[in-house]
């Protein structure tokens, strides 16, 4: 028994010791990869999945002022995160449809707040597919706000001032693209 237990023992510890050497733990690595950049969710690279919200965006050139709004209010990570999310898009054309010199003003980091609270208005918790809403439905938003769905011929408006135009699956949700911004009532 003593000659067939040394081997063992002496295979089980060389193959032990090669499962925990660092050439060899490359599960670990992406995470401190990510860790060692100061990234978060945004971070993590994957080329095979269905893109996130945030990825959609970034590759839309109708998106580029939502996109740069989005990364000056530092919501990349919250964005990219499993959700789900139903995001209300609104294109450049649409941002370009507020008064001169708010986009910018809202740029400047002492007004981040408050374009923090803008961009969570057009954010709802979970999937809401353009199909499944309904003619008067109302969302509560991750800012705490509420925005009122309408319906008129075969479109769905959203608090009677911005058009669904298109929609979009992401892995972690829903994109609706809006012709116009929402603006949040002030409380």
């Amino acid at each position: 028994m003593k000659k067939y237990f040394t081997p063992l023992l002496a295979t089980i510890l060389l193959i032990s010791a090669s499962c925990n050497s660092p050439e060899t733990d490359t599960a670990a690595r992406p995470a401190a990869q990510s860790a060692e950049t100061g990234k978060g969710q945004s971070g993590v690279s994957d080329d095979a999945s269905e893109k996130n919200v945030v990825q959609i965006a970034a590759g839309s050139k109708d998106h580029s002022t939502l996109v740069k709004a989005v990364q000056a209010a530092g919501l990349v990570d919250a964005l990219s995160n499993a959700g789900p999310f139903t995001v209300f898009a609104p294109t450049n054309e649409a941002f370009n449809k507020l008064p001169a010199g708010t986009l910018d003003e809202l740029l400047k980091p002492e007004k981040k707040n408050d374009l923090i609270d803008i961009l969570q208005y057009h954010v709802s918790l979970g999937v809401y597919k353009a199909d499944a809403l309904n003619d008067g439905q109302v969302l509560g938003q991750v800012n705490g706000g509420n925005i009122k769905i309408t319906k008129k011929d075969g479109k769905v408006i959203v608090n009677g001032t911005a058009t669904v135009v298109a929609s979009i699956p992401a892995s972690n949700g829903i994109i609706h693209v809006i012709d116009g911004v929402l603006v949040p009532a002030k409380q």
